[in-house]
């Protein structure tokens, strides 16, 4: 697909505020009679053109009353950051622990959120009742399978989607030599699906990873997987890429077209986990930088039809990861510290905005 001419940063912003300002002033659109949205939040233009704008969210950033209502406010889902996976949910074999999960999808309805589930099968934040035994086959799977049917079963109707997947392939496209692959094999994902669809027939079943954005070894190996789970009758609704990027990186090349490939699978994609770090101090043409990089992401979601929307990985850096992860670097949100806005908020709403005007012309 040819890529269309990228727009000045400067009109983007002209062009935004003209129609934020139109939106607020349309027929219906009076704040006291909407309970979640003003018409200038980010969910509300990913709306527009059909889409959501959302954040993940930790369970004790959910006590930071002005984070936890900004967040009720501006976005329109949220994925568990931690409370779902294993660890969370199943502390000991067979015994179950939904109260950080139910916490945030409390949360979430009680704000008029839909929810991302994250994440039924990953190898990290595994218990060490589980790491730490050795089994057979036939016990790793049945303990999978009575993993994933629990979990999906218990969030039945309360989650669109579950990333079922996460982080499976290696860097050149091998699978990550995980308990499960060493175990069971390459045919867990399969399995894992199918159990998943069988809890839950509605929700949408993805796979997802970090280092998928641009075409390459690592996306390849997805392509190749997933196209051979279509094939065989696996049941699979989506790709999800990460997106953790970096300025000292640059931007993921021809992540259009990449998205654009996994759609023509028949499969939704979204970006879910996006930030964009940077080496700290920041300073202005740092800030410049990365919020055009935000403008390029989000017109890449924007430019493909079944690219279903965006999750920024926490929307601050009152509360983000990329801190203690990566020592000197930071600064990777739409929002600072203090909860205001920075460039990157501009780039992406102008983006959302040109795309909410194109579809209602």
């Amino acid at each position: 697909m040819r890529t269309p001419p990228r727009r000045t940063r400067a009109g983007a912003y002209a062009l935004a505020a003209t129609l934020l300002l139109g939106l607020a002033g349309a027929p219906g659109a009076d704040a006291a009679t909407d309970r979640r949205h003003r018409a200038t939040t980010l969910d509300d233009l990913a709306q527009k053109s059909g889409r959501y704008f959302g954040s993940a969210v930790d369970n004790p950033e959910l006590a930071d009353t002005p984070y936890a209502d900004l967040l009720g406010t501006e976005f329109g889902s949220t994925t568990p950051g931690n409370t779902m996976k294993w660890e969370a949910t199943e502390p000991q074999r067979g015994v179950f622990n939904y109260a950080g999960g139910d916490e945030i999808v409390n949360y979430a309805q009680s704000k008029g959120l839909s929810v991302r589930g994250h994440t039924l099968l990953w190898h990290n934040q595994l218990p060490g009742w589980l790491t730490s035994g050795t089994w057979t086959a036939d016990e790793l799977r049945s303990i999978l399978k009575n993993h994933i049917t629990n979990v999906v079963t218990h969030y039945k109707g309360k989650v669109f989607a579950w990333d079922v997947a996460n982080e499976i392939m290696n860097e050149d496209g091998t699978y990550r030599d995980s308990i499960f692959y060493k175990t069971l094999g390459p045919g867990y994902v399969a399995d894992a699906l199918r159990w998943a669809r069988a809890a839950d027939p509605k929700v949408k079943l993805y796979l997802n990873d970090y280092n998928v954005e641009a075409t390459g070894a690592k996306s390849d190996a997805y392509y190749t997987l997933i196209k051979r789970l279509k094939a065989d009758g696996v049941p699979i609704d989506g790709f999800g890429m990460q997106a953790h990027l970096a300025l000292q990186y640059g931007f993921p090349n021809q992540m259009q077209q990449n998205i654009q490939r996994f759609a023509d699978l028949g499969l939704d994609v979204a970006l879910t986990e996006l930030d964009i770090r940077m080496i700290l101090p920041t300073d202005p043409a740092k800030l410049a930088q990365q919020a055009d990089m935000y403008g390029r992401v989000t017109d890449a979601c924007l430019a493909v039809r079944r690219c279903v929307g965006i999750t920024v990985w926490g929307y601050s850096d009152r509360h983000s990861w990329i801190p203690p992860v990566f020592p000197g670097e930071g600064a990777a949100l739409p929002w600072d510290e203090n909860l205001q806005h920075k460039p990157a908020y501009d780039t992406i709403a102008a983006s959302l905005a040109a795309a909410a005007r194109k579809k209602k012309g």
